[in-house]
């Protein structure tokens, strides 16, 4: 028998039983995927996909788009948990918000609306996390996929503000040297968020001498969209269902470039995007991030480290799972489904979870 063959037959509890780090709820498998479900696949090639992935040793999976009912029954089938991958403050996606309310997106700090110019690439249309509007429709939005009886939890992403700051690899594909915080991509300086600032402070930020060296200005929005997630965690948890979010790979680096405050939030895990060669750094340095980030963490929180899998030959994906454990990772996660090789999944499957 194959190692990925007698991994898929221990099963989904089989992986979360035999490990020690604690886990909010039960079942939690240590291995997961990002998918994009939108392709066109029928039900019995969903199965084969996902039972591929599954002898491999991966129990859950984080699915975008689609049909959840094909996709869920095509999962469980498989013995997998599933998750709804859902994309919250980036609504590029969203026509009826686009349509209805334009005022509802982010402001730059030159004034422009990241829905009629979004920076760096078109997509990058962003819901503003302070306005009651907004919270209020998004926690509409998730409190209604968490009640889906197909889905097992929700996961969050793009809960954050646009990147202040693109990760160092991705400068030249954008022909930026991101040296400090450009206007043109620091958010958000919308009413809502200029008038709730000069209440807390009685300033209002564009008055500020630098913006971007006020530690009160940063505050405000990390604790803005802190409250969100609290909100919708609270909606996710009300269905009796674990809520998680993909995050920024370390506190730090999240607090800088997309003023995300994750190791604050509260969830049943995260999942932290350890993207090594975005960031032009070696495998080794995906453990350092996780160490960070389980400090930060409370202890009852699990860490997935995310991979990613075009930066990762075969050899180095296992070297990734065993430095990321090593680190105090409850497991990983990899992106995507569909960038698995045979290679990979053998791969995987020699590291023991």
């Amino acid at each position: 028998m194959k190692r990925r063959d007698f991994v898929a037959a221990l099963g989904v509890a089989g992986l979360a039983g035999g490990w020690s780090r604690p886990r909010p709820w039960p079942g939690a498998p240590a291995r997961w995927t990002w998918v994009h479900g939108n392709a066109d696949r029928d039900s019995a090639e969903w199965r084969r996909r996902f039972a591929r992935v599954r002898a491999a040793g991966i129990g859950g999976v984080l699915v975008s788009g689609g049909d959840t009912k094909t996709l869920a029954a095509a999962a469980h089938a498989e013995g997998l948990a599933f998750h709804r991958w859902v994309w919250v403050l980036n609504r590029s996606g969203d026509p009826e918000v686009k349509g209805q309310h334009p005022e509802w997106f982010t402001v730059s700090r030159n004034g422009d609306s990241s829905l009629t110019r979004p920076p760096y690439v078109g997509y990058y249309q962003w819901l503003c996390p302070t306005r009651p509007d907004v919270r209020d429709y998004l926690e509409s939005v998730v409190a209604a996929v968490a009640r889906d009886p197909a889905v097992d939890g929700v996961h969050f992403d793009y809960i954050r503000h646009c990147d202040v700051i693109l990760p160092v690899a991705l400068w030249p594909k954008y022909g930026l040297v991101q040296d400090r915080e450009y206007p043109e991509f620091d958010f958000c300086y919308c009413a809502a968020c200029r008038e709730a600032f000069n209440r807390q402070t009685g300033t209002d930020p564009l008055a500020l001498p630098d913006p971007t060296a006020d530690a009160a200005w940063r505050r405000f929005r990390w604790d803005s969209v802190t409250g969100l997630v609290r909100r919708l965690a609270a909606a996710v948890h009300a269905a009796g269902k674990p809520a998680t979010a993909a995050v920024f790979p370390t506190p730090a680096i999240a607090r800088r470039l997309v003023r995300q405050a994750w190791d604050e939030w509260p969830l049943d895990g995260v999942f932290p995007m350890t993207y090594h060669g975005f960031y032009q750094e070696p495998v080794s340095w995906i453990g350092d991030a996780v160490r960070e980030g389980v400090a930060a963490l409370p202890a009852a929180t699990p860490l997935y480290a995310g991979l990613y899998l075009p930066d990762l030959a075969p050899e180095d994906l296992a070297a990734a799972v065993r430095v990321a454990t090593e680190g105090g990772a409850a497991g990983v996660s990899v992106f995507d489904m569909d960038g698995l090789s045979e290679r990979h999944l053998d791969a995987l499957a020699a590291v023991d979870p």
